[in-house]
């Protein structure tokens, strides 16, 4: 079945990075736009990054991370990343992938069928 899997949380001091993986499976996920999206405590899912298929390859960014964050594929993985740099405390949430399995992000109106059980990400000194 459809299924994406997030990894690669942890703690980490401010101003430091992650990179976060998506690996998915069930479907080939280069044919279709995956999504990362966050929730801190309390307040509510804030989309952050996408990338459409990649014939299309375009991306996508919240404007609270743009410039610090990227993300990419690697089809022979089946995987898409989110590399954060320069992280912030307010960067603390969890994090999720998804995909509504169709080809382009309509970024910002994104809506995802399918996600994970996301992984968690702490910036703190």
């Amino acid at each position: 079945q459809v299924q994406v899997v997030e990894s690669g949380g942890g703690l980490v001091q401010p101003g430091g990075s992650l990179r976060l993986s998506c690996a998915a499976s069930g479907f080939t996920s280069d044919d279709y736009a995956i999504g990362w999206f966050r929730q801190a405590q309390g307040k509510g899912r804030e989309g952050v990054s996408c990338i459409s298929s990649s014939r299309e390859a375009k991306t996508h960014y919240a404007d609270s991370v743009k410039g610090r964050f990227t993300i990419s594929r690697d089809n022979a993985k089946n995987t898409v990343y989110l590399q954060m740099n320069g992280l912030k405390p307010e960067d603390t949430a969890d994090y999720y992938c998804g995909t509504s399995r169709v080809s382009s992000c309509n970024w910002p109106s994104i809506r995802y069928e399918y996600w994970g059980q996301g992984t968690q990400v702490a910036v703190s000194s």
